[in-house]
């Protein structure tokens, strides 16, 4: 089995906003199922410390840093449209960053093989300036600028499978080559972002992948584009670390999204990414996004940290899944795909 973190701190419940959608429950139910199963017990804890206002302005603005203590501090309320802001929101979101700073630390130290960080509030698509979409700080992108930063890492793997598309993680490294961003998505739908021509600009250029997927689409076709375009690239890519969006939103029986994708899904995704090579291999860190029915989220998440560690931790759904098939018009946005991506990746 593989030497797995688990990222966990209690502070992460104190982001608590009356009835909302990203509540707590998603990690206290999580952990029940984990315990219930035993996988826990198998897990490395890693303990989260706060993020600095340093290692969150690779990122952010420090006058939304700032805001945000204050924010909190003051009681919180509707920062936006669709971002809640709770009393305890600032501590919880520093350590989500900062949790997933320690995970890094322990995974380049060679401590750890893989980790997944049970982190809330998410964070895909917070923007420089402002955090959006349940988002306040943008945890996978503060990780990764303090892979490149700390670590001295240049070639970094984001893939997001977050129903909906990381705006703010894509939008933060458009231009850098360091870091290539992979993300598939319903569309349309929110944030309105991510469509096949967003390929990255100037020496980021064919480092943005974006697989703009309809309504629909399930396990097969996820699976079909992670073989045909997702592992070809990053064969040629060679990252030295891997970090996952981990957004299981895209479940069918979630009600943010209309995909269609199952718990044992994730965990043949997470698979992928695991997959046994020669050497080493890159180090992966799975961040929690999405994912909103309680009912399924904990038994996805059950998926990907069994995936993660390599043993036999089967899951499955309360509900049956719909019948998976790869519809046409699935099948010709996975042409689209390769064809937008040909120029910067020839073998596609």
């Amino acid at each position: 089995m593989r030497r797995t973190g688990l990222v966990y701190h209690p502070d992460y419940l104190l982001h608590a906003p009356e009835n909302w959608p990203e509540c707590p429950q998603r990690l206290t139910r999580t952990l029940e199922l984990f315990d219930r199963v035993g996988i826990r017990g198998q897990m490395i804890h890693v303990q989260p410390r706060p993020a600095t206002t340093e290692e969150l302005a690779a990122v952010h603005t420090e006058d939304y840093i700032a805001f945000l203590e204050r924010y909190s501090a003051d009681g919180g309320g509707q920062m936006t449209i669709d971002t809640m802001v709770s009393a305890g929101s600032f501590t919880a979101a520093l350590l989500a960053a900062g949790g997933c700073l320690s995970a890094i630390d322990e995974l380049l130290a060679g401590r750890l093989d893989n980790a997944l960080a049970l982190v809330r509030p998410p964070g895909h698509h917070a923007e420089r300036p402002v955090g959006t979409g349940f988002c306040l700080f943008n945890n996978v992108a503060v990780a990764a600028r303090y892979a490149q930063r700390r670590h001295g890492l240049s070639r970094i793997l984001i893939v997001d499978w977050d129903v909906h598309h990381g705006n703010g993680t894509e939008r933060t490294f458009y231009d850098d080559p360091g870091v290539l961003f992979f993300s598939v998505h319903e569309s349309p739908a929110y944030p309105g972002t991510g469509w096949l021509s967003d390929v990255g600009a100037g020496d980021g250029e064919g480092y943005t992948v974006n697989a703009p997927f309809p309504a629909g689409a399930g396990d097969q076709a996820y699976l079909r584009l992670f073989d045909e375009v997702l592992l070809p690239v990053a064969d040629r890519y060679k990252p030295e670390l891997i970090l996952v969006s981990a957004g299981q939103d895209s479940h069918f029986a979630d009600y943010m999204g209309n995909m269609e994708l199952t718990s044992p899904g994730f965990g043949r995704l997470t698979g992928r990414l695991t997959r046994s090579e020669p050497g080493p291999g890159p180090k992966i860190l799975a961040v929690l996004e999405g994912g909103y029915n309680l009912d399924v989220l904990p038994s996805s998440l059950l998926a990907i940290a069994g995936a993660l560690i390599g043993g036999d931790y089967p899951s499955t759904d309360p509900v049956p899944a719909p019948v998976d098939v790869i519809s046409e018009t699935v099948r010709q946005r996975l042409a689209a795909v390769r064809t937008t991506q040909r120029p910067y990746w020839p073998f596609l």
